[in-house]
């Protein structure tokens, strides 16, 4: 039988809480309501959901503060984030995503905006549970166990950043648009801007530390992760005598 996906419900408004589950009941979630920091804490220590609905302001610790902390924790900054916000303007979108937030739904939402919102984020999880190694130079990515290194040292990243690594690196050297990002990581029928890429392209980038000169802008185009960057800056660079 086929285990229903588990979605926890961070929100202090029970109106709203009750609304969202009685939706996720009906379209095959099992969901599971959280209305604070700390009774969501207990929540994930019990037993670990596959996607969080994360509302923004919360009694006690916000869900930005939230955010931040499950994305440290070695156990929870796997599981999808979800953020629930009033907050429409742009800086607090990418507060949101910079956060660790994989997406964001904006109040007042529709039923079918959240359920294909959550399951874009768990077809985006799902391939990094596939088996296969990935190697572009120093940079290594292994599928399986969800694990990246480069020259030997493990880097650390979201589960959204590392779908887009995974995806530059199976198609190296090609240069990918921002619409054709959206649709290959994050999937057709989302609901999102391309400025999540330019926000997700930059967390990936400070990840990579030292590699994330492989992730190149391509102007006008979009991005691009190549083999050999330094060099060919270096031959671009006039040589003096």
């Amino acid at each position: 039988m086929r285990t229903m996906p588990r979605v926890l419900i961070v929100e202090d408004e029970p109106p709203i809480a009750e609304l969202i589950a009685v939706n996720l009941r009906h379209n095959g979630f099992q969901p599971t309501w959280a209305m604070d920091s700390e009774t969501a804490q207990r929540e994930l220590d019990d037993q670990l959901p596959d996607v969080i609905l994360l509302d923004w302001m919360l009694p006690g610790e916000s869900g930005l503060a939230l955010a931040k902390k499950w994305r440290k924790d070695a156990r929870t900054k796997s599981v999808p984030i979800l953020m629930l916000t009033a907050r429409g303007d742009e800086s607090d979108r990418v507060a949101g995503l910079d956060a660790g937030a994989d997406d964001y739904i904006i109040k007042p939402f529709s039923t079918k905006e959240m359920l294909a919102r959550i399951r874009a984020v768990l077809r985006r999880r799902s391939p990094e549970m596939a088996g296969g190694v990935v190697a572009i130079g120093l940079l290594v990515l292994d599928a399986a166990t969800h694990r990246v290194t480069f020259d030997g040292q493990p880097l650390k990243m979201g589960p959204t950043e590392f779908k887009l690594l995974h995806y530059f690196m199976q198609n190296s050297e090609r240069v990918h648009s921002r619409g054709q990002l959206l649709d290959k990581v994050w999937g057709d029928h989302v609901f999102i801007e391309e400025r999540t890429v330019d926000v997700h392209v930059k967390r990936l980038r400070e990840a990579l530390g030292t590699a994330g000169v492989l992730i190149e802008t391509v102007r006008g185009a979009g991005y691009r992760l190549t083999a050999q960057p330094l060099a060919q800056s270096a031959a671009a660079t006039p040589v003096s005598s």
